[in-house]
């Protein structure tokens, strides 16, 4: 016989804004015992949830009652209920925490700072953080947690660059330029065959020197004598003695060659394309050389080989500076700036933005400022330590040139540091110093390190 039917009770619709406070309700109700509509929760439940989750996010960090000494008085008092000991967690009292809380509290910093060269960890630091789950901002619901500082070392303030004078005379690119060791001249060379010699303090043309027949790619004045080397398109380079003003020797290929006499030392050969960037020193390696097949080779000049290769770039290697006083260069590629050790070649790290542009020519002075040109006429300026780029800046073309005109072909410091010369394809030199009014405060750095290496 079937049983009496049961009435289900009608259930009134709700709307959903109502259905949405009301689970909101709950979670309050459920995860903050200091909604205003519950009253407080019982003090021992909780310390018992308090240090349960301090127990388990910072097991490693706090020592737990079973890392420290307890007193005899307080042994097992804590952990015992009225039939004998207890099967609970061992967990740490909030007394115990905050004294081990009071007791190792550090100001918040790094460590001794480390050599400009190092980029790693540059210190830890302790940070007092309240611990989850506690419901009152005190020292007893406080934890001490180690931080890990960022790695990468904040940038230094350097003042913006601007162009200060613009010298005309070249009918062709400017395609190199090299310093007078004394700096009171420097020359440059170009696509019109020509190598002019200017005046560092005016700028006003002192010499023409010609010779050459095709366009003048490198330049280099020797510091030991009164000699200016040249090389161009033609495959020649050409040894000019100022005290006369004409060419005393004339070297067919780019290779290694005894200036004393016309006799070659070595060929190096090695590279799968062209060499377009050259650096030397004085100690091993003594050339390093950049080249279109996108690696980067140091030599040996007593037996002319190959001492190592660097393989880190994907794309034509057009520029490489080494600092003035530290042991390490940078190499521009189209796919990024990288920074390497000398004299081992170790990569040490990117720079923090690309320029997106074929890079042709770099400098680097002593105060860390390093300059990078483009294709594209488009001159950055980097802060060698960090590798921050601090200014972007746009070269203007000259009435007469074309807008496409607007590359950088060859970038130069002078002796001091505090000139910056830039050879254009718009047959221009440009001149760059330093805004004097310049200050922090109109100039911020604006400085934030890579996201995956960042540490808070």
């Amino acid at each position: 016989m079937p049983g009496p039917s049961l009435e289900m009770e009608r259930v009134e619709p709700q709307s959903l804004k109502k259905l949405t406070s009301k689970s909101l309700k709950r979670a309050l109700d459920l995860f903050s015992p200091v909604h205003s509509q519950i009253a407080p929760p019982d003090p021992e439940s909780k310390k018992i949830r308090m240090s349960h989750k301090i127990s388990v996010e910072y097991g490693g960090i706090v020592p737990t009652a079973s890392q420290k000494p307890t007193r005899p008085a307080d042994s097992g008092a804590s952990n015992r209920g009225p039939s004998g000991p207890s099967n609970a967690l061992a967990l740490p009292d909030s007394r115990s925490i905050k004294t081990e809380a009071a007791q190792n509290a550090l100001v918040v910093g790094p460590s001794a700072p480390k050599a400009p060269n190092d980029i790693g960890i540059s210190g830890k630091g302790t940070l007092v953080v309240s611990a989850p789950g506690s419901y009152e901002r005190n020292p007893s619901t406080s934890a001490i947690m180690e931080r890990i500082s960022s790695r990468w070392p904040r940038p230094e303030w350097h003042a913006p660059w601007k162009i200060y004078r613009v010298i005309s005379g070249h009918l062709g690119w400017v395609r190199s330029i090299a310093f007078d060791p004394s700096n009171k001249w420097f020359c440059t060379g170009s696509a019109d065959r020509t190598i002019k010699i200017w005046d560092v303090g005016t700028g006003t043309l002192q010499l023409t020197l010609t010779g050459h027949i095709e366009q003048i790619r490198g330049l280099a004045v020797s510091s030991r004598h009164t000699y200016m080397f040249s090389a161009g398109d033609d495959k020649q380079v050409k040894c000019w003695d100022l005290e006369q003003n004409k060419v005393i020797r004339s070297y067919h290929v780019c290779r290694v060659w005894d200036i004393r006499s016309k006799m070659q030392a070595h060929a190096l050969s090695g590279h799968d394309n062209t060499v377009c960037s050259v650096f030397t020193r004085p100690t091993d390696p003594q050339v390093v050389t950049g080249s279109h097949d996108s690696t980067i080779k140091f030599w040996d000049l007593r037996y002319g080989k190959t001492m190592s290769t660097i393989t880190h770039h994907k794309k034509s290697v057009r520029a490489i500076a080494q600092h003035p006083k530290e042991h390490a260069f940078a190499s521009a590629s189209a796919d990024n700036i990288k920074k390497f050790g000398l004299p081992r070649g170790e990569f040490l790290h990117n720079m923090l933005s690309q320029q997106k542009t074929i890079i042709n020519a770099m400098a680097i002075n002593e105060e860390g400022v390093m300059a990078t040109g483009g294709d594209n006429g488009s001159l950055w300026f980097w802060d060698w330590k960090s590798g921050h780029n601090f200014q972007q800046s746009q070269t203007i073309v000259q009435p007469g040139s074309l807008d496409s005109e607007a590359g950088i072909y060859a970038l130069s410091y002078d002796v001091t540091g505090t000139r910056l010369v830039s050879c254009e394809a718009d047959k221009t030199i440009k001149m760059w110093k330093q805004d004097e009014n310049a200050t922090p405060e109109s100039h911020p750095i604006n400085f934030k390190p890579p996201k995956d290496i960042r540490r808070f």
